[in-house]
């Protein structure tokens, strides 16, 4: 892997993030095998991805923001707390105006802007929207690097990726799969879901550019990656996986899924 350690930040954030993208791509190539996923195990799926996140968002985002604000002049928890609440106002906003479809709820139930686009781009616009701070989380990760602080490491950066690149797997089935319901093809399916990652690289690009390009930024912009991400969590993940009331379905997920998260950031972090 030497190679991958002598390449710039930026390159290092990209090619992570292409591998989210890769993963989402093959949890949605899960269409070329099954028509539908049982929904107990799809709720456990995405109980795993809230728990993968849910872990990130402190072992890899806000525990180094605050180490990193400790070297600043104001309270390590105000760059902590103030980025926090603002990835949650940001993605609270995006929310509001970008439209899009929860699985499993009628149209009349979609969010955002009032418009006319079909249910099959609304329901892939739901997943693209948290795709995108799982890819500035990364990003930025990766961008945290360049400021050569112990909090800041490649292991650290690469554990997160790799985290993010698991529960991106059964997000990109929650994606194709229902798609297919919709009378798609299989091709059809798997290309829209594969498409609601690409977002992942481009956000990891501009995360780790950020926080290179103004440094004094980077406690921010990690907690507000992590503020985003449980946004997130708490806004989709965990009401779409108790939708079809497989509570223990969903909660031994999310435990699951905190544990492989816990494990890999300790573990290689």
């Amino acid at each position: 892997m030497n190679w991958f350690t002598n390449l710039h930040p930026i390159t290092q954030a990209l090619l992570a993030t292409c591998f989210t993208w890769f993963m989402t791509a093959a949890g949605s190539g899960v269409v070329f095998f099954f028509r539908t996923i049982n929904r107990k195990l799809l709720d456990g799926m995405l109980g795993f991805a809230a728990g993968v996140m849910i872990a990130a968002s402190y072992w890899s985002l806000l525990a180094p923001a605050i180490e990193m604000a400790e070297e600043g002049s104001l309270p390590s928890w105000v760059p902590a707390t103030g980025g926090f609440l603002l990835g949650g106002a940001f993605l609270w906003i995006v929310d509001r105006i970008l439209p899009h479809l929860h699985a499993g709820f009628n149209t009349e139930k979609s969010e955002g802007i009032s418009t006319t686009w079909k249910r099959s781009v609304l329901l892939i616009l739901a997943i693209t929207l948290h795709n995108f701070p799982e890819g500035l989380a990364v990003g930025v990760a990766f961008g945290a690097i360049s400021a050569d602080l112990p909090a800041a490491s490649l292991s650290g950066a690469a554990a997160l990726a790799i985290g993010i690149g698991i529960q991106n797997f059964p997000e990109g089935a929650a994606v194709s799969v229902p798609l297919r319901r919709e009378g798609f093809t299989r091709f059809r399916c798997f290309w829209y879901g594969q498409l609601s990652g690409v977002v992942e690289p481009i956000a990891g690009v501009i995360g780790a550019a950020s926080v290179i390009l103004m440094r004094p930024i980077l406690p921010y912009a990690l907690a507000f990656a992590a503020g985003a991400m449980i946004y997130v969590v708490v806004e989709e993940l965990i009401p779409e996986s108790q939708f079809e009331k497989n509570t223990d379905y969903a909660t031994v997920g999310a435990m699951l899924g905190f544990a492989v998260m816990m494990t890999l950031d300790v573990a290689l972090g």
